[in-house]
């Protein structure tokens, strides 16, 4: 069974960037859509972006449009997610999920954005 870790997440202030990643053990994601999700204390999980095995990508939230990319790199078996300009909104467990289902999932890397 493929199991799914986040790295990458920090405290950084607004306007700064980080580069999440989302790396696979116990078999290869290359053929897999992987997304990344984001919880807010008091809030919903909800999808970021995600990416397919062909490279394709698609962005949800307006939030995130043209300050996130989604990437991967299959020779690593990992799907990052660089984040720019980010703002204190943006604070959040960030997590990647495997589709279907988006059952299986990491245990996420803890993001803080400070104003």
């Amino acid at each position: 069974q493929v199991q799914l870790v986040e790295s990458g997440g920090g405290l950084v202030q607004a306007g700064g960037s980080l580069r999440l990643a989302c790396t696979a053990s116990g078999g290869s994601i290359a053929t897999d859509t992987i997304g990344w999700f984001r919880q807010a204390p008091g809030k919903e999980r909800d999808i970021i972006a995600h990416i397919t095995w062909s490279d394709t990508a698609t962005y949800y939230p307006d939030s995130v449009k043209g300050r996130f990319t989604i990437s991967r790199d299959n020779a690593k078996n990992t799907v990052y997610l660089q984040m720019n300009s980010l703002k204190p909104e943006d604070t959040a467990v960030y997590y990647c999920a495997k589709s279907p289902g988006w059952r299986e999932r990491g245990q996420g890397t803890q993001v803080t954005v400070s104003s």
